[in-house]
């Protein structure tokens, strides 16, 4: 019997990242500005960005190991989207910067918890045909939510100027959703090897993992972690079009112009990458990168950043998924929340660097040098991974997966 292209736990899971980042993205462009409100600098800021990433990375990589190794993907799905949306009323009850920082980590956590469990379920319910468009329909639902997130802020902000505190509050809601939907799943457990399934493991034992992987996913992963090393938050893109005169209507107005575009194209990107191969789709979305942040750094015409979003959610929606399906395809099916969690691990602590890194750069330099510095780098991947990467290899691996 042929297999549905969209199954009930897709849609499912989809769903439930919309309803998450509705929650999310709610609070997200108004972040930087609420954090620069209460007294964090853009270092600070940068700091904070990079510490919640690290620790969400790190816990990627253990927690998907830990799903693999005991066969279950539910419970750490329900966990980590139950943590994220307990963060969010966490973020405003203080100020104190410790407080802070402490919330946004269990943000960043309940992430961890749940993203290879949910990409390697996703991945379960796709095969090398279809990932592409499995991964990228996720996506679009997910950016969706990012789309309606940004709108209900720009609306209560409209009404409400300046009182942020409120909308923390008000995250709560469609992330408790997202939660409830997810009782709607069931799952059978998966086998695991006996020697996984008795072993011992700690925090750290995903990093075997490179040892053992694929070298096809060690030059692949090694090319997105350059990259992701010089990829900061967005919260800079927001801090730079501020800088550039916008007021918070306009501000979340390109924002939620982004996330609408990148929502729309994912799936198609998704079609696209597995008729004409996931890499070009994804060097391509690299180019359009190098193009956004080239612009950042040496226009300074206000009505330059409306074309200049529209291509950076092109981008977004040419990586995103596409660089998970890829990593699924190189991977042994019972490897992949180890894969994807290893490699989201490793891509955390390099976006800790990264927004420390950013933050520094602004700090001293201004906001060209920082936007050029990672325009430079990621032409630069592009180069790597055009060269580095050996497609009969990868093609090798999908025929054995099939």
């Amino acid at each position: 019997m042929k297999r549905k292209l969209i199954s009930r736990i897709v849609l499912i899971l989809s769903f439930v990242s919309l309803f998450a980042d509705i929650a999310s993205e709610m609070l997200y462009p108004v972040m930087p500005v609420y954090l620069n409100s209460i007294g964090f600098s853009v270092l600070l800021i940068g700091i904070l960005e990079g510490v919640a990433q690290g620790a969400a990375g790190l816990s990627k990589g253990y927690f998907g190991r830990l799903s693999d190794r005991t066969g279950r993907r539910l419970p750490f799905i329900r966990w980590g989207y139950l943590l994220a949306a307990l963060s969010k009323p966490l973020l405003a009850l203080s100020t104190v910067p410790l407080w802070v920082f402490g919330a946004r980590t269990l943000d960043r956590l309940g992430k961890g918890l749940r993203t290879g469990a949910r990409d390697a379920l996703l991945s379960d319910e796709s095969s090398p045909e279809t990932k592409g468009r499995i991964f990228g329909f996720h996506r679009s639902m997910d950016t969706l939510g990012a789309s309606i997130g940004p709108s209900i802020a720009l609306i209560y902000l409209y009404l409400h100027p300046g009182q942020y505190k409120p909308l923390f509050y008000y995250a709560f809601l469609p992330g408790l959703v997202s939660v409830l939907l997810l009782l709607l799943l069931r799952e059978k457990r998966k086998q695991v090897k006996p020697a996984a399934a008795k072993g011992k493991y700690n925090f750290f034992d995903f990093i075997h993992y490179w040892q053992e992987s694929p070298a096809a996913y060690r030059r692949l992963v090694i090319g997105f972690l350059l990259f992701a090393l010089f990829n900061s938050s967005d919260f800079f893109l927001l801090l730079r079009m501020k800088e550039a005169g916008f007021d918070d209507t306009h501000l979340i107005g390109l924002y939620i112009l982004y996330n609408l575009i990148y929502a729309l194209t994912s799936y198609p990107m998704g079609m696209v990458a597995d008729k004409w191969g996931l890499k070009r789709v994804y060097l391509s979305g690299l180019g359009l990168f190098v193009l956004v942040y080239f612009g950042m750094a040496s226009l300074q015409v206000s009505w330059v950043y409306l074309p200049l979003i529209f291509l950076y959610g092109l981008f977004a929606a040419a990586t995103e998924g596409i660089s998970k399906a890829w990593i699924s395809n190189i991977c042994a099916p019972e490897d992949t929340a180890t894969a994807i969690g290893t490699y989201t691990a490793f891509e955390s602590v390099a976006t800790l660097f990264a927004s420390a890194l950013a933050g520094l750069l602004w700090q001293l330099y201004g906001a060209a040098t920082t936007f050029l510095a990672s325009g430079l780098i990621a032409f630069f991947v592009i180069v790597y991974l055009a060269f580095a990467s050996s497609s009969p290899v990868y093609e090798a691996n999908r025929r054995n997966n099939k």
